[in-house]
Formats: structure tokens, sequence, C-alpha cells
């Protein structure tokens, strides 16, 4: 049984100090300034989870699942994103650091977890950057298609990396006015929505007629109940990727004033603005798009494959489409920018942990850690993968390791909120006394880490079915190299489990 001195028990006030703000005490080095709000935090974990999954693959999701079908699974992975927010949030408003669940994670559990989870993870967003680059060229293409791609990879590229390394309260305020332009579009939507199926449009008043005819569940590889459960246990891996940026609301959590105060608040709202927002747009896309509307999977990057879009041209509206387009390229944008961001700071959470060469963490006087930004800009240059002829192949295969990223980084974060407790309950610290304590605690968190494993285990369930060995590395291969990164770093280090006796909460802790 482990057991903790009385000296354990009650740190030091210096102890508690944060040790990543403005100046390293024993160095003197600048470090990452706190020069953000809550409401900063939000529109960074907004911006980078609102963008193409919303307004383009909620289409494909329609037409795999139907408008019940898909409606519940992006409830179900909405209960999902709870347990993770609600864990990460009681984390991080207690020692909010940089990259904080890649620092929980070689802290709470094991230091060779820290480095699996933290380079996978800054893998995702940085080459997901390439993904939004190329994404904006793309949509910009819907206007003239005779405009080459690279023009505005080389230009987005140049302007986003700059704005990273702006000071971080420029930084904030860049990004709210970005993410505000999608929120401000999606509540839109909802009400122009309300209107069309309330019989504004040319075809009149609609109610539920998509849920009759063609009905309320598609069916997908095979027919029946099979079939529908199968198609909705798609669209749950689907909603699963489309939710995922949520959890920057921690990564942030390092350069935000008074954390105790507004990591929480920023959880809080995070959760309600996100779930609140794609489930609106499920709904009501389900309302005025039938599933088997056939501009719904035919697989365009641009506005034309957008059930918001085609809910327009249904009713009766043909601007819209280009207002669509035009707010799908700051939808793009916005989430690259974020990926910077959140890619910079997993570096310097690496590095703080010593899983990543230490001048990754330097920072100049504005607290820009201008070697992590610049690396995980760099990058981005892979989006010009896709202007030779075979790159696109390869730039697909970088894109399938990133792909199930997010669930492997959901499930660490539930680990360590799990031995955070246990560490807690060891040194007799009520949950209670917490900045914020989550709910349902410690049923919610194992529920999340259940289903985030179910996820991941068969989110290629289908190749199972109709077998295709291409499918299975692209399903799979993200989890092979987490577990290559995670047992090499362990065979190099000869690292061992972190044991509870020894967790430090003491460092980087708020009062």
């Amino acid at each position: 049984m482990d057991t903790i001195s009385e000296a354990e028990k009650t740190p030091s006030k210096e102890a508690s100090l944060p040790s990543n703000n403005e100046k390293d005490v024993e160095t003197g080095e600048d470090q990452l300034h706190r020069g953000m709000h809550s409401y900063h935090l939000q529109f960074i974990a907004i911006g980078g989870t609102i963008g193409t999954g919303m307004f383009l693959g909620s289409g494909n999701a329609l037409a795999t699942a139907g408008p019940a079908g898909c409606l519940i699974a992006f409830l179900f992975v909405g209960l999902i994103v709870f347990s993770i927010m609600t864990s990460l949030g009681e984390m991080a408003s207690y020692i909010p650091v940089a990259g904080s669940f890649t620092v929980y994670a070689s802290r709470f559990v094991d230091r060779s977890l820290g480095f699996a989870m933290g380079w996978i993870y800054w893998f995702s967003w940085s080459v997901t950057f390439a993904l939004e680059l190329v994404g904006s060229g793309l949509i910009i293409q819907y206007w003239d298609s005779s405009l080459n791609i690279g023009i505005f990879i080389a230009v987005f590229w140049a302007v986003f990396t700059a704005v990273n390394f702006l000071p971080i309260r420029y930084f904030g305020a860049f990004e709210m006015w970005f993410s505000s332009i999608k929120v401000v579009t999606i509540i839109g939507f909802i009400i122009f929505g309300i209107c069309i199926d309330a019989g504004a449009g040319q075809n009149g008043y609609l109610g539920f007629h998509t849920w009759v005819t063609p009905g309320a569940f598609a069916e997908s590889i095979t027919t029946g109940a099979s079939g529908k459960f199968i198609g909705f246990w798609s669209v749950l891996v689907t909603a699963g990727f489309a939710y995922q940026g949520a959890e920057l609301v921690g990564v942030g959590a390092g350069e935000t004033q008074d954390p105790a105060k507004n990591v929480p608040k920023a959880v809080r709202f995070t959760f309600w603005a996100i779930v609140s927002l794609f489930v609106g747009t499920i709904f009501f896309s389900g309302l005025l798009v039938p599933y088997d509307n056939p501009n719904l999977s035919i697989g365009a990057t641009d506005a034309s494959a957008s059930p918001l879009v085609i809910a327009a041209n249904l009713a009766g509206v043909p601007i819209l489409p280009h207002i669509i387009n035009a707010v799908l390229l700051t939808a793009v944008l916005s989430a690259a920018n974020s990926n910077v961001y959140s890619g910079s700071r997993i570096l310097v959470g690496l590095a703080s942990e010593n899983n990543a060469p230490a001048f990754l963490a330097r920072t100049n006087r504005h607290g820009t850690p201008y070697f992590a930004v610049a690396l995980t800009s760099a990058m981005g240059l892979l989006a010009f993968l896709n202007l030779s002829e075979n790159g696109g192949d390869v730039f697909d295969w970088l894109l399938n390791i990133t792909a199930i990223a997010g669930f492997i980084t959901w499930s660490c974060i539930s680990i360590c909120h799990l031995r955070f407790m246990k560490t807690l309950k060891a040194r007799c610290i009520p949950r209670q006394e917490l900045p914020y304590s989550a709910p349902l605690q410690p049923y919610l968190t194992w529920f999340g880490l259940f289903f985030c494993i179910l996820i991941i285990l068969t989110n290629g369930f289908t190749v199972f079915i109709e077998w295709s060995t291409s499918g299975f590395f692209a399903a799979y291969v993200s989890i092979i190299l987490f577990v290559v990164l995670f047992v090499g770093h362990k065979l190099v280090y000869r690292t061992k489990p972190v044991k509870v006796m020894d967790i430090d909460l003491d460092r980087d802790r708020v009062n």
C-alpha cells in the first residue's frame, strides 16, 4: 500500500507557484506568458474543432446512417467528449501547464506514455495543418478552377506562421474573431433550418418528412437491422473525428490568466458550445436533406457537398453556396491557425518532461516558443506533396496515421485522470477542494475510457466484413505507430510506471 509523508501532503507555498509564467526563477529565461482569458481558450478550441468535418464531413455521415442514426451517433460521442473535457478540466485547472495532457501522462503514469502520446498527437496536428492548407486552395477553386492551389498553400502558410509568432494575447484575439465567423454561420443555418422546415422554402412545410421518406436510418454494407447498426457505428467513428480538438482547452492552460477560475469556465462553455453547434447542424440537416440525396456523397471538397448548401438549393436559395464556400474557407483557415498553436504547445510540453529536445521550450521576450512554432509550421510544407503526380498518395497515408490519434489522446487523458484521482485519495486531498471538480467520478471517466478504446479497436471494422488490405492498414497504422513509439522509448530509456507515492502534484500547480 502506497504511503505519503506529512510533508508531501502539505506542499510549500513556493512549490505551488506556476513555473512557466513570464520568467523562470532559476535560469532567468523567458517563459510562456499567461496572456489569454477564458474566452480565448474557448475560441481556440472551437477553431480547432469546427472545420471541414462539420461543413463537409457531416454530409457523408448523413448519407451513411440517416438522420436519426447520425443524430444519435453525434449525441453519444458528445457524452464521451463530456467525460474527456471534465476529466481534463479537473487536472488542467489544478496543474495548468502548456501541453497539459502530455505532461500529465509522463508525470502520473509513465514517461514512455507521455512520449508516445505527445509525439503522435503533435504529428496529427502538424499534418492536419498541411491538410487545411490544401483544403483552402481547393475551396478557392470553387470560384475559379484554373487557379493553382500551390499559390494559396504558400500564401496561407506564410500568413499563419507569422500569426503564430505574435504575442499570445494578439494570437488569442485573432483566433477569437476568426472562429466567431463559423459560430455565427452555424447559428444562422439553424435559424434558416427552422424557417425552411416550417414552410418558408419553395417546398412548403417539411416537418419530419425525411425521417419517413426515405427513412430515419440508412443501411450500410448489408440490409436490415445489421445494415442500420453498421451505418450508425461507422458514423460514431466519424463523429469522434469531428469532435477532436475540443481538448485544446487544456493545451492552452499554461498561458491563461487565473487558470483556477478561467480553465473550468472555458471547459464548460466549450463543451456546450461545440456539442450544441454540432447537434443542431446535424438535426436540421437531417430534416431538410434526404439521406439518399446523391450530392451528399459525391466526395467534393468545396461547398457543393455541404448539407448546408444542399439544403439551401432544395429550398430555392441559390446564392447561399457562394456564402457557405466563403465561410468554409474561413473555417479551414481558422482550423489551420489552431493547428500550429496546439502543435507548438505540445512540443513545449514534451520538452518540459525531457521527451523532446530542450531548445523547443525556448521562448522569446513575448512568450512565444519560436523553435516549436517553426518546427510545427514547417510540417505544413508537406501540403506541396499534392502538387506532384504521386505525392497525393503519400499525403493520404500521412493522414491515415493521424486519423485515430485523437482517440488515443482521449484514452490517455482518461487514464491520467484515474491516476490523478488515486493520488489525491492517497494524499488525503478532497476533490471538492480542487478549483474544478469533475462530476460523476470515477464512473464518467471509466465510461469515456471504455468507449474510446472500443472505437480505436473497431474503427476499421468494415474491412473485416469486406476485406481490404489497404483499408486495414489505413485504419490501424496509427495504433501500430503509437505502440512502436511507446515500446521503442521504453526499451531505450528503461522507464517504469510512476508509483503513486512518487507522482508530482506540486510543480506548476496553482494555489
